[in-house]
């Protein structure tokens, strides 16, 4: 039997390389966990998730500020935005959380960290380049599992990389607030960043390839976050395509077209480009390990696995579902098939993701849009948070909660744009995930006045257009001669 270095070795410590190194650590198994930036964490940590929520809480919190006359208060004499200020304080924030993801504490679980550019040389053997220009080192492993996540996807504009653009790696260590954005992109990223940016104090107008942003979401739902923006004043065009960008000192021309106006131009300060993610494949050289890949990722099946068994890919680099909750359901697959040799399938069916836009807009299951591609029978049924009165309370009451029914009067799948509707979600996630039934949603007992009632209200709805039909008063007025409405 051949011997290995390692049992496991991990590329990347992002989410997925993460939660695959601790869950393998803690039952006994050789881990090394490889990262080639400075600090553990991957993108969500240094790039993603927490430093933009925490900027969008800062835009919000501003913004609420700004509408003090909306709740019958003074309006506050608001100083313009130091920038500088937002960034240390998205600083402070991931080194509060950096500790959890460090090398101490995962060394203490019992695994093994390096930090390095790490890449194949055969399918068992590691090559890794220490980051401080010493001779690489090859490494075995018995199992190799890549996380090595995904980096901002850089369109081919003409003039582009000649443009001092900005990407989600480097705005929140910007110092300075712009006077004027232009974002191109209209996914999760384009939108939260144009709105947060332009609640602090950028002029920001937003250009979108597709009819509308947030793509691949219904219209109906993108429309009411599409909204929001416009009332914001933030400046959304959609249908549009970029012929080139170019600089001028310092302001940055992007020249686009539409179908009405071929030729046009917007000249802004800073540019941001948030086209998606891209996964990180080509520095790996996957062919070594005979690993299948193209620019789109590295394809898996439902237990993670390559094309060669014993290799595994999760997270950002099999350009799939590009969510942290993703990476770190994918990473728990793993070692349900690579520790304890259990073949657990991934099951994407009730994955759940939220836009933290306002309102925000979360999702589970399926939409219009996908249940239609897939062929699917079904109704929907909506509910107004016009209708609920912790939001009048609050005075946020746009947005609506959508659900669809398959033809067996299954809820296959609700989204909801309003106030914070990445926490309203979690109920459903809970209802779905557990198979319980609309009839017992709409008669549990939700605190009043909340939000989630609204998700209450919906499966009463649902279930009154059936107690309350006419067969129904046809049976109660022959069993008990009831007379009717006088």
């Amino acid at each position: 039997m051949a011997k290995y270095d390692f049992d496991l070795i991990i590329i990347g410590s992002g989410a997925a390389g993460l939660t695959v190194a601790s869950g393998a650590a803690q039952l006994g198994v050789r881990v090394l966990l490889i990262e080639k930036e400075k600090h553990m964490g991957g993108d969500c940590l240094h790039y993603g998730c927490v430093p933009s929520k925490t900027l969008i809480k800062c835009a919000n919190v501003r913004n609420q500020m700004t509408k003090a006359e909306n709740y019958g208060l003074p309006a506050p004499a608001l100083e313009p935005v130091d920038f500088s200020k937002i960034s240390a304080h998205i600083r402070s924030v991931i080194d509060t959380i950096q500790p959890h993801d460090s090398p101490e504490r995962f060394e203490k679980l019992g695994a093994v960290i390096r930090f390095g550019i790490a890449s194949f040389t055969d399918p068992h053997t590691i090559s890794l380049a220490p980051t401080d220009g010493k001779t690489p080192e090859h490494i075995s492993g018995k199992i190799i599992v890549v996380a090595a996540g995904s980096a901002p996807s850089i369109p081919p504009f003409k003039g582009l990389d000649s443009v001092n653009y900005l990407t989600n790696e480097t705005i929140f260590s910007q110092q300075r607030l712009p006077q004027s954005l232009t974002v191109i992109g209209g996914g999760p990223i384009a939108v939260e960043m144009a709105q947060a940016l332009h609640r602090l104090g950028s002029k920001v107008t937003l250009l979108q390839r597709s009819p509308h942003i947030l793509s691949k979401e219904d219209p109906d739902m993108a429309e009411i976050v599409e909204t929001s923006l416009r009332n914001d004043g933030i400046r959304v065009i959609t249908g549009t395509s970029i012929e080139e960008v170019t600089q001028n000192g310092e302001k940055i021309s992007v020249h686009y077209g539409t179908k009405e106006h071929p030729a046009q131009e917007i000249t802004s300060e800073s540019l941001l480009v948030a086209l998606g993610r891209a996964p990180s494949v080509h520095a790996l050289n996957l062919k070594n390990a005979g690993v299948e890949y193209s620019t789109k990722g590295i394809p898996v099946d439902n237990r993670m696995r390559t094309n060669v068994p014993h290799i595994y890919a999760v997270g950002d680099i099999t350009g799939k579902h590009q969510f942290t909750h993703a990476a770190g359901y994918e990473g728990g697959i793993v070692i349900a098939n690579a520790v304890f040799k259990i073949p657990r399938k991934a099951d994407y069916t009730l994955l759940p993701w939220v836009t933290y836009c306002d309102p925000e807009l979360a999702s589970i299951g399926y939409n219009e849009k996908r249940a239609q591609d897939a062929g699917i029978d079904y109704t929907v049924h909506t509910e107004v948070f016009a209708s609920n009165d912790r939001a009048l309370a609050e005075n946020q009451p746009n947005g609506k909660l959508k659900l669809l029914q398959n033809s067996k009067g299954h809820v296959i799948g609700v989204q909801i744009a309003g106030l914070h509707a990445g926490e309203l979600i979690n109920e459903w996630v809970a209802i779905l995930g557990g198979k319980m039934t609309l009839s017992t949603l709409a008669g549990a007992i939700h605190p009043y006045p909340t939000l989630g009632e609204i998700n209450k209200k919906v499966a009463g709805t649902i279930l009154s257009e059936k107690v309350f039909s006419p067969f129904t008063r046809k049976v109660l007025r022959t069993l008990f001669r009831y007379r009717g409405n006088v």
